[in-house]
């Protein structure tokens, strides 16, 4: 077997439009829209925003992301006020195993691990 990329599909929450206004402004680039499935792109990240609303799946779904910087991560995220913005929750940088993290609660409860690699 061979695999090329993996692309999750990630719940929207009760509003899609938030999600997805929440996505682009977090630095994503709109790829594709199929009205209830967006394609989303930063870097090669890939992901599929669905709009999906069961919110025990979302807050049991968890995504890493590799970035370059989790201090400058975390100040980008703050300097454009998302938390303020869109409700969502964002932690302090942590030490982990696996790297440096900053993870972030997003307006459908999904939590995104964002380890500096």
């Amino acid at each position: 077997m061979t695999c090329l990329t993996l692309q999750p599909f990630v719940p929207s929450g009760a509003d899609f439009e938030k999600a997805r206004q929440f996505f682009v402004v977090l630095g994503f680039t709109e790829l594709w829209d199929a009205g209830d499935y967006v394609g989303f792109e930063n870097n090669g990240c890939r992901f599929i925003l669905q709009r999906y609303a069961e919110r025990g799946f979302a807050e049991n779904f968890m995504l890493t992301v590799n970035i370059p910087s989790a201090d400058e991560f975390r100040a980008e995220v703050l300097g454009k006020g998302l938390p303020e913005k869109f409700g969502i929750r964002i932690s302090g940088i942590a030490q982990m195993p696996y790297g440096r993290e900053v993870n972030i609660i997003d307006t459908a409860g999904v939590c995104w691990h964002f380890v500096q690699s």
